[in-house]
């Protein structure tokens, strides 16, 4: 699949905004971080402005951008509807969180239980925006049962690494974010290893012969069905070079995973200065590292419909 800035920007920002919006959410509410107004004022303004600009993003890959209200009216059969939908109605408990946490420094009573909710929205947003793509059954690389999780754990990695390193910009580094940025960080490179084994590993249903309804023998283009490429093969025939997604993934393992971890761990044995750097830096390293896999994710999709344009597999 051809791979979309606005798509990617889209995907990248709002999860890391809904993961601190939900880590914010929880972890307030739950005394482990202070309700000071000014941190709260810089965490959740991210948070959110990452959630607007992504959610704006998304609208720039529509031919009609100023038709995107439509999409809300389907949500009885659409995902992309669900996501837009629920990530409205998020903006109403965080709204009045933040409202709480700013003007009356209070993050717990039902300030908190608006905290929950913004929690419990922002990871039903982020699955419906994976959802949008897992729901595909013609894209072998989307249609499994990792693409969820792996949506899920990269919006909380994200979150949880710019949480820890808000936090240790105010001073107020806890070891329990810090625990939680590194479990969150380690599950998520178990799953998209995961994810990663399991494309390269198992073939899609979809074939040739499968396609035309040729069951038997070995069905192959003899002369293109058209002399220059058309909306379908620009959209939904990108194609990686394998040895260039090799590396590139090793560039994700590294900057998504790899060094967060070791940044994140070296936090508890810094003094306090270096400390709030290599927590910066490990948030700003897992930024670039998912946006790097989420190119790959939408680069390495393959739809069915190549088959018909002479594709071996799709």
């Amino acid at each position: 699949m051809h791979p979309a800035f606005s798509v990617i920007f889209f995907t990248t920002a709002s999860g890391a905004g809904y993961g601190l919006l939900a880590l914010l959410g929880v972890l307030g509410p739950a005394g482990v971080i202070p309700a000071e107004r000014w941190f709260g004022l810089a965490a959740l303004a991210l948070a959110l402005g990452a959630v607007s600009l992504g959610l704006l993003s998304s609208t720039f890959h529509l031919g009609h951008p100023e038709r995107a209200w439509r999409a809300l009216t389907q949500w009885r059969s659409s995902w992309l509807s669900r996501e837009g939908v629920a990530a409205i109605v998020t903006y109403a408990p965080a709204g009045l969180f933040a409202i709480g946490w700013v003007f009356l420094e209070r993050n717990d009573g039902l300030w908190g239980f608006f905290g929950v909710g913004t929690a419990m929205m922002s990871a039903v947003t982020v699955g419906c925006t994976a959802m949008i793509y897992r729901s595909l059954k013609p894209i072998h690389q989307w249609h499994n049962g990792f693409v969820l999780p792996a949506y899920l754990a990269l919006a909380l990695v994200t979150g949880a690494l710019w949480l820890n390193a808000l936090l240790h910009l105010f001073g107020l580094g806890h070891w329990a974010v810090t625990a939680t940025a590194l479990a969150a960080t380690a599950a998520g490179w178990a799953i998209k290893a995961a994810y990663w084994w399991f494309i390269d590993t198992n073939a899609a249903i979809s074939t040739p012969n499968t396609a035309t309804g040729l069951r038997t023998g070995r069905v192959r283009l003899i002369d293109a069905p058209h002399t220059e490429d058309n909306y379908l093969l620009k959209e939904m025939g990108y194609r990686v070079a394998r040895k260039h997604a090799a590396k590139l993934r090793l560039v994700a393992h590294g900057t998504a995973f790899a060094l967060p971890l070791v940044l994140t761990a070296a936090t508890a044995a810094l003094p306090p200065v270096l400390a709030a750097g290599a927590a910066l830096l490990a948030a700003a390293s897992v930024s670039l590292g998912v946006v790097v896999e989420r190119w790959l994710f939408f680069a390495e999709a393959r739809h069915a419909v190549t088959l018909y344009y002479g594709a071996e597999a799709a």
